[in-house]
């Protein structure tokens, strides 16, 4: 396993707008992390990119990867405009289309500015809270499937309990998070590292209306789309603050969105994310 998400996130260049991963996120389904795709593939992007930052980006997750295996990234320069520079990716495995995205990029300027206010109400400091992995050892989840630690990102949900618990609760979570090991200075980086954390905990804010959680053995749940607006500069490897809801489900699948704040107070990015939380029957 890679000891830093900074390898994680880097991409080898094969040919002209051609990349492939060098790194993949252990897991014991062998399935591939959806923010590893994220993450990697945004990266790839920006490595075609001169002078100026993503600022939006929408996803795809076409069909299940495998971390066993390398992903080839097949970048598509779609437009280098004035301003705003278009970029599609193609992500396949074994020849097969496993997830595109279209980024946009966007030179630095300025313009109007405004925000949404940080919740503060109930807001727990992330020096006294417990992280995921601490909470799963605590809960005796020790299995495979509750080893935090291999994601290199810190979580620390506000209410404990909404991480593992069945119980109904309103579909509302906060959580803080941030890289585990320093990232270098570039912001592309950072931008890639918050792509690749934002695919945590987000859908399982749709399952708390019901009492099921993600952790439920007889649940299948999968990121279906994804999509991140940048909107101010920021550091993933210090601390953010998560806010999620989910205004709907239905259709076996969940739909959230997450806010993400600077510890004081700047909304950085949002999201949002579709994803399938099918219920397996016996």
């Amino acid at each position: 396993m890679q000891d830093s998400l900074s390898k994680l996130l880097d991409v080898e260049l094969l040919d002209s707008n051609l990349f492939r991963s060098r790194e993949h996120v252990e897991n014991y389904r062998k399935i591939l992390f959806g923010g590893q795709v994220l993450g990697q593939a945004l990266m790839a992007a920006s490595r075609t990119v001169k002078d100026r930052l993503p600022h939006s980006l929408h996803a795809y997750f076409l069909r299940p990867g495998s971390s066993e295996m390398p992903v080839i990234y097949d970048v598509d320069p779609i437009r280098d405009g004035g301003s705003f520079t278009t970029r599609r990716v193609v992500a396949r495995q074994n020849g097969k289309a496993i997830f595109n995205m279209s980024a946009s990029f966007q030179i630095e300027e300025p313009g109007f500015d405004h925000q949404a206010d940080m919740p503060t109400m109930g807001l727990i400091p992330p020096e006294e809270l417990k992280n995921t992995q601490q909470l799963a050892e605590e809960a005796g989840m020790n299995g495979p499937a509750h080893n935090q630690r291999r994601y290199m990102v810190d979580f620390r949900p506000v209410d404990p309990m909404s991480y593992f618990d069945a119980a109904v609760r309103e579909p509302n979570c906060m959580f803080w998070f941030r890289v585990e090991s320093p990232l270098s200075d570039d912001p592309i980086e950072h931008r890639c590292a918050l792509s690749y954390a934002s695919d945590m905990a987000l859908l399982g804010t749709s399952l708390q209306p019901h009492p099921m959680s993600l952790f439920d053995p007889h649940m299948m749940p999968a990121s279906l789309d994804h999509a991140m607006w940048f909107h101010r500069s920021f550091r993933a490897d210090e601390w953010l603050l998560y806010v999620t809801d989910s205004p709907s489900a239905s259709g076996a699948r969940g739909y959230c969105r997450g806010q993400i704040f600077t510890r004081e107070g700047v909304l950085v990015a949002s999201t949002t994310q579709e994803g399938l939380i099918r219920q397996i029957k016996g």
